[in-house]
């Protein structure tokens, strides 16, 4: 199962219109089973959009005052074995899996915690937890409309592949994001890479 991670793409706005999120994000939505939306919605017109493509589930961030079935404060759900939560803010940064568990998911055990709020890309392998912050497709790292970044997950029963993926350049605006990604099998990490560079995983 192919899951696309996208958030806080702030859209529509005064200034901004949906087709800012543009062909890079269609392309990469067309190839997915499941939208997550991290957040930072602002209109049901974003989830509609990115519906087109795939189902979407959506956390709901602090400029959401929207009312959609589709939006709810945690997501929790369990696909192809793996035990999935999303909110829209996991903070504090530094804090354990276990006290973000209990923080924000009622202290359920899960495989994965996907988050936004940030705009910034974030992919961790932490006591047996992958942590996972897409970005923004749109307003990467809080700066003005440029391309971003958008998430993967590739699921199968008992190995998980987790990908940032940088959507390209805005001409003379550059994509602050950095892609990396990480497999895991059965529980372990077995690869990881930075910018398209292997990391040792073993030091991870």
């Amino acid at each position: 199962m192919r899951v696309g991670l996208i958030s806080d793409t702030h859209l529509p706005s005064i200034l901004r219109q949906l087709d800012d999120l543009g062909p890079e994000a269609a392309a990469f939505l067309r190839t997915v089973d499941l939208i997550l939306h991290g957040g930072d919605i602002v209109s049901r017109s974003i989830l509609d959009w990115c519906e087109q493509f795939a189902p979407v589930l959506a956390a709901r961030g602090n400029h959401d005052v929207l009312e959609d079935p589709r939006v709810m404060d945690v997501q929790l759900l369990t696909l192809e074995g793996w035990r999935i939560g999303m909110v829209h803010d996991l903070r504090p940064i530094a804090a354990s899996p276990a006290e973000l568990s209990r923080l924000h998911f009622g202290g359920a055990e899960l495989d994965v915690m996907i988050a936004g709020d940030t705009h910034v890309e974030r992919l961790e392998h932490r006591d047996g937890v992958v942590i996972m912050n897409s970005g923004s497709p749109n307003l990467s790292w809080h700066k003005e409309t440029r391309w971003g970044t958008v998430g993967l997950l590739e699921l199968t029963p008992g190995r998980l592949h987790a990908e940032i993926i940088r959507l390209g350049e805005t001409p003379g605006m550059p994509n602050p994001g950095t892609a990396r990604h990480m497999v895991l099998e059965e529980g372990r990490l077995v690869a990881a890479s930075l910018n398209g560079k292997a990391l040792d995983v073993t030091s991870i």
